[in-house]
C-alpha cells in the first residue's frame, strides 16, 4: 500500500487571513535573489487568447531548486468581467507541488496572491532603484493591483508624504481614497486628482497599473530622479509611458524573455525604439548583488513588471506553510 497523500484546499479568504505584505516582500525578494543566482527554472508564461470573449489565460510554472519549491498558476484577464459578470478582471488557481514526489501539497485560490506578490515587487524594486525616502508618490490607476503596490511602499517606508491618485472614474478614485486612507490612519495623505498629467508630475515614485494599449504618462512629466514601477504592461502590445521615457531611462525587468514579449517594452522593442542593449538587466541581479540599481539621485529608473512564476510559488509556499500552522483550510484526497 502507498502513503495517503492529502492535499490542502485554501480558498481566497482563508489566503486574505494568511498573508501579510512584510512576509510576502520577504518571500519575492528570495525568489529575485534565485533567479539572480540562476537557480530556477521557469519557462516563459503559455498564453491563450479568448479574442472573442476579449480574455486572455496564462500558464505559470516554476521550481525553485534551492528552495526545493515547485508550483504552477492558471491566471486569466478578463478587463470587462467586473461590469459583464460582477467577477473580478484577474483570478487565478495555484497549484503547490511536493517535488519529491510530484504530489500536489495544495491547490489554492491565487487572485489575492497575484495581487500581493505583485504589490511587493513594485516595493522590492523601490528599495533598490527609488531614492532613498521618498515623499511623493503617484498613482495611474486605482484597482486591486494599486492597492497593494501602496501597501508595499507602506512597508518598505513606513509612511509617505502624499499619494496622488488618477484612474479613469471618479468612483475608484474615491474608493481608493477612503480604503487606502483608513490603513495609513493619517500618517499619509491621500489625494485624487482629476487627470493623469497631475498624479505624475513632481513625483518620487510613479507606479502604473493600466491595461491601457496607448502611452498615457507623457515623457514631459517625468523629472529627473524619479523612479517608474510599470504594472499594467503584461500582454502583449499594452504600454502605458511614452517611449521617450524609456530612451532616458535605467531600465530594469523582471524577467528578460517576458518583458520583450509582453512588458512595458515590448512595443517600444518592437518598433526599434529601443534595443535590447538599453535594458540595464533584471531585478534578479541587482537583488543578487551582481549589478548596482540606482547610481545617482538624478537618474530616472524603470521598473517593467510581468510577473513571474517563481513569484507565486514562494508566496503560495508562505501560504502553504502558515495554513498548516494555524489549522487553516480543509483536506481532499486527488492522489
Amino acid at each position: 500500500m502507498g502513503v495517503r497523500m492529502r492535499t490542502l484546499l485554501l480558498t481566497e479568504e482563508h489566503i486574505k487571513q494568511l498573508l501579510s505584505i512584510d512576509e510576502v516582500m520577504e518571500a519575492v525578494e528570495s525568489a529575485f535573489r534565485e533567479k539572480g543566482l540562476g537557480h530556477v527554472q521557469m519557462p516563459a508564461k503559455l498564453y491563450l487568447f479568448y479574442k472573442k470573449h476579449n480574455g486572455d489565460l496564462r500558464a505559470m510554472p516554476s521550481y525553485l531548486e534551492e528552495l526545493d519549491v515547485s508550483a504552477v498558476k492558471v491566471v486569466n484577464v478578463h478587463p470587462e468581467n467586473r461590469v459583464k459578470y460582477g467577477l473580478p478582471t484577474v483570478m487565478a488557481t495555484i497549484v503547490l507541488i511536493d517535488p519529491k514526489s510530484g504530489v500536489p501539497l495544495a491547490i489554492m485560490g491565487g487572485t489575492w496572491i497575484t495581487d500581493m506578490r505583485t504589490g511587493a515587487a513594485g516595493g522590492i524594486a523601490a528599495k533598490y532603484l527609488a531614492r532613498k525616502s521618498p515623499k511623493v508618490v503617484g498613482f495611474v490607476g486605482a484597482g486591486a493591483q494599486s492597492k497593494t503596490q501602496l501597501l508595499a511602499l507602506l512597508s518598505l517606508y513606513g509612511k509617505l508624504g502624499k499619494v496622488k491618485v488618477w484612474s479613469r472614474t471618479e468612483e475608484t478614485r474615491d474608493m481608493f481614497v477612503a480604503e487606502m486612507g483608513s490603513i495609513c490612519s493619517g500618517s499619509t495623505e491621500i489625494v485624487s486628482v482629476g487627470n493623469v498629467k497631475d498624479a505624475a508630475k513632481d513625483v518620487d515614485i510613479l507606479v502604473t497599473t493600466t491595461p491601457s494599449r496607448k502611452p498615457i504618462v507623457s515623457g514631459n512629466w517625468i523629472a529627473s530622479g524619479t523612479h517608474i514601477n510599470c504594472i499594467g504592461a503584461d500582454a502583449p502590445g499594452k504600454e502605458e509611458l511614452e517611449p521617450s521615457i524609456l530612451t532616458k531611462a535605467k531600465i530594469i525587468v523582471d524577467d528578460w524573455a517576458q518583458a520583450s514579449h509582453s512588458g512595458e517594452i515590448n512595443v517600444p522593442l518592437a518598433k526599434g525604439i529601443i534595443t535590447k542593449k538599453d535594458v540595464w538587466g533584471e531585478i534578479g541581479e541587482i537583488v543578487a548583488g551582481l549589478k548596482p540599481g540606482r547610481t545617482s539621485s538624478d537618474e530616472i529608473t524603470v521598473f517593467t513588471s510581468t510577473g513571474l512564476a517563481v513569484q507565486d510559488a514562494v508566496t503560495a509556499e508562505l501560504a502553504y506553510k502558515k495554513a498548516l500552522a494555524k489549522k487553516i483550510g480543509s483536506f481532499i484526497e486527488i492522489v
